[in-house]
């Protein structure tokens, strides 16, 4: 849907008319249906059912001196900003989710300014190269999620102009707040002139909690040759405090193959270790992923394997799920 654009004259007192031009706004979102069924743990939960709730406004324009800005609303309900007011809604009702301001020329870069739900140059491509199949309801706590760079509310990150060809560079600031404890900065290369071939580089810093000081390195590459693609990613979080289960190493592989143009089918693989903690367990989580898109409208399905989500051994932490999903595109 595309709101057309929206002019504003206002008479002044001097009879002098003054004209604010808003612009162009438009509102994406999507349409989806996905139930979930996970087997093990300690009971059964039966299966979830849900649908897609987000739409986002995005705007923009070009100035007068050339300069485009562009601003990013997203809706998404039971999201929270973090930093609800009184008069706002609850975080388990609220509906103003991420939201940010871009600033960008093809001389000086790209400068966005994230209200809510910005990435550091790092955590941007802290996606594992299987995809995230760890966050598939499978209880895995927050201490042992994959660990990244430091963000927050109002964060900055800047994307360097082109200076050669298919290397993107990016920077960001986690600034210091009554949430985070020091600031914390990271930083991105991107290599994409090798036809096929897809490397990216970053590391950054998470100076957020009081007391704790990480630096966290991330590599992932992709190749594409015909209908296989295959990826690797690793990441390596580095806590100089003391203590076996501070550090943290997420490796991951993917395999695709590409059948028709309507059809695919992958093959992926995550594994989160404490390297410095001989009493815990892997994590180890595996999973095939396949899709058919047709006329706008896409089905896909997963069959994912999890070991030892909790790093023990217990047979209560070994657990299966799968999915099904409907979206489509209008």
């Amino acid at each position: 849907m595309n709101l057309k654009k929206i002019g504003l004259t206002a008479l002044a007192g001097s009879l002098v008319a003054t004209s604010v031009y808003a612009g162009e706004l438009a509102v994406s979102g999507s349409a989806s249906m996905k139930v979930v069924h996970v087997n093990g743990g300690a009971a059964n939960t039966g299966k979830a059912w849900s649908m897609g709730n987000s739409v986002t406004f995005t705007g923009g324009g070009e100035l007068d001196n050339g300069m485009t800005v562009a601003v990013s609303f997203e809706l998404d309900q039971g999201a929270a900003d973090g930093t609800q007011t009184a008069g706002q809604l609850t975080s388990d009702g609220g509906v103003f989710d991420s939201h940010s301001v871009t600033v960008s020329s093809d001389a000086l870069g790209s400068l966005t300014f994230a209200g809510h739900g910005g990435s550091s140059a790092q955590s941007a491509i802290d996606t594992t190269a299987a995809g995230d199949l760890w966050d598939s309801t499978f209880g895995i706590t927050t201490a042992q999620d994959p660990k990244a760079s430091a963000t927050s509310n109002n964060m900055i990150s800047y994307t360097l102009p082109s200076m050669v060809d298919g290397l993107a560079v990016a920077a960001s600031y986690t600034p210091t707040s009554s949430t985070v404890a020091a600031s914390s900065t990271a930083y991105s290369l991107a290599y994409t002139g090798v036809e096929g071939l897809s490397v990216h580089y970053a590391s950054g810093e998470d100076n957020g909690t009081t007391g704790s000081t990480a630096d966290v390195d991330t590599i992932k590459a992709t190749y594409a040759y015909g209908p296989i693609t295959v990826g690797y990613s690793s990441t390596e979080y580095d806590n100089e405090n003391t203590g076996a289960d501070q550090d943290q190493e997420v490796e991951s592989y993917n395999i695709s193959y590409t059948v028709t143009d309507s059809i695919s089918v992958s093959y992926g693989s995550e594994t989160i270790s404490e390297p410095n903690d001989t009493d815990d367990q892997d994590i180890e989580v595996s999973g095939i992923t396949a899709s058919y898109t047709t006329g706008g409208m896409t089905i896909s399905g997963q069959m994912i394997d999890a070991d030892n989500t909790a790093m023990g051994t217990a047979t209560t932490e070994d657990k299966q799920h799968w999915n099904l999903a409907a979206s489509f595109a209008f």
